[in-house]
């Protein structure tokens, strides 16, 4: 497996137990006010990370500096996100807590344009192998 993929791999628990702990918590103080936290952690964290992984265990072909450029602009603008959107639920918008939230959102919308850049590039890399090679190609060949 790619080293990159076993980050991806890595991560990803570590952000469903930081999720885990955050409904927990709402659920025994009966205070659902980070709801939207607890959902960022778990779909950024454990399902986007767990997909990237997936991807680039699979994808052997992907190019390493996109992999490593989306671990990292998804990772900053994760860690990013969550204690920005945590403090603008608990304390209200303030314009200075904005700016992180702002600048994680843009990083996170870039991580995945480049996972789209990286698995289109897979996609095109096969096609072109498989017409060179003279078979059909065809989106999903199996390997």
């Amino acid at each position: 497996m790619p080293r990159v993929a076993l980050w991806f791999f890595a991560v990803a628990p570590i952000y469903v137990i930081m999720g885990m702990c955050l409904g927990i918590y709402m659920g025994a103080a009966n205070d659902e006010s980070l709801f939207p936290v607890h959902a960022h952690l778990n779909l950024l964290g454990w399902v986007t990370m767990g997909l990237c992984g997936a991807f680039y265990a699979l994808a052997r072909e992907a190019s390493k500096k996109l992999a490593w450029t989306v671990f990292a602009l998804l990772n900053i603008g994760t860690l990013m996100m969550v204690p920005s959107l945590a403090l603008l639920l608990k304390i209200g918008p303030q314009p200075a807590d904005l700016v992180p939230l702002f600048i994680a959102s843009f990083l996170l919308l870039g991580g995945m344009v480049t996972f789209a850049l990286s698995v289109w590039a897979v996609l095109l890399k096969q096609a072109r192998g498989s017409v060179q090679a003279g078979v059909r190609a065809t989106p999903m060949a199996a390997e």
